[in-house]
């Protein structure tokens, strides 16, 4: 359980600082930059293209959606007998006066261990909310969120849990979410086109979660200090082609196809709260999901999945809107779709 949350879904960096290092929307015959050392590169924005350098802020993003969260309020708490207050959602505002709130207090039994990739209690610590705190960054994609009473309080709303439940840290958890796409492809190497909307089909890799038997995107929490761009790549690795497990000589030739794709043809696709299952009233997940695309399949489509510790399963799965996936996750895959002008 340690290891599945510290590394599936969904730590904390200065995104000001470090997403320069996110993978370059083209790049030159023939070249394969890195995705950590350039000081600059074009980064794809919606339509556009945009030169971004170390000192630049932040780029433009898909906006994220303010609807009251729903899997955030599920009745029964992940991986426990926990039971959340009922929040209904005229009363998920915290703006709106509700003193008959009474959310329950959890924290899960691995995070009480104190585990490296939690806080410890409040009280035992202070932590600097809303700002960068030593290597985490206790900052939110939503902006600045509420403390009351030296705790801080989710942007999105009540849940009815109070406590951290699952998640290690206090405030913001950030994680990094790698949609790795291609064109679904006949025996003869032709696109495939969807009978009834008349567009292309796009697969994308996909992992059923050990902690809760749904499908999902492969990803992971960004470490402290750690480029989200790293982040996306070593999820996918160890994820999606269990990495970790082979041998050096094939990780060796993983590493150049990831590479090479992580390095090019990235579409940052959200930047934002995750409606997460796991999330309470004063800890949440938040994401940077970034779609790779392997146009011509000669690149991580050449490469057999294979599930790794956190994942029961991985394959390639198509992309259509009756898709049932953890989290928000269908949002992110039909905003793919959409640029790329696919079936969904």
């Amino acid at each position: 359980m340690v290891l599945l949350l510290r590394r599936i879904s969904t730590f904390p960096i200065r995104l000001a600082v470090t997403l320069f290092g996110l993978p370059c929307t083209s790049c030159t015959n023939g070249v394969n930059p890195s995705i950590s050392s350039p000081s600059s590169c074009l980064i794809r924005t919606d339509n556009n293209f945009r030169h971004i350098s170390t000192s630049c802020s932040l780029y433009k993003t898909m906006p994220s959606s303010a609807a009251p969260h729903v899997r955030a309020r599920s009745t029964q708490y992940p991986g426990s007998t926990v039971a959340r207050f009922p929040v209904p959602d005229d009363k998920v505002d915290w703006s709106v006066d509700w003193g008959q709130y009474n959310p329950v207090s959890y924290t899960a039994p691995t995070v009480l261990k104190k585990p490296e990739w939690a806080d410890p209690d409040i009280g035992s610590f202070s932590p600097e909310f809303n700002a960068v705190d030593g290597a985490v960054d206790r900052t939110s994609f939503e902006g600045i969120y509420r403390v009351e009473n030296k705790v801080p309080l989710n942007p999105r709303g009540r849940t009815g849990l109070s406590g951290r439940g699952l998640l290690g840290r206090w405030g913001p958890n950030h994680a990094a979410d790698p949609i790795v796409t291609r064109w679904k492809l006949d025996g003869s190497r032709a696109k495939v086109y969807h009978s009834v909307s008349k567009q292309p089909i796009l697969q994308f890799v996909s992992i059923m979660r050990r902690d809760c038997g749904e499908w999902a995107i492969p990803g992971g929490m960004v470490d402290p200090g750690e480029q989200v761009s790293l982040t996306l790549q070593r999820e996918f690795s160890e994820e999606a082609l269990n990495s970790l497990a082979i041998p050096t000589s094939e990780r060796e030739k993983i590493h150049e196809r990831i590479t090479e794709l992580f390095s090019c043809n990235g579409f940052q696709v959200y930047k934002g709260y995750v409606d997460d299952p796991r999330n309470t009233d004063n800890a949440w997940m938040e994401t940077v999901a970034v779609n790779f695309h392997d146009e011509l399949g000669d690149s991580v489509s050449e490469l057999p999945l294979q599930a790794g510790d956190d994942a029961g399963q991985v394959k390639w799965v198509d992309l259509d809107s009756s898709l049932n996936l953890y989290a928000n996750h269908s949002h992110f895959l039909e905003i793919v779709a959409k640029e790329r002008k696919a079936h969904w």
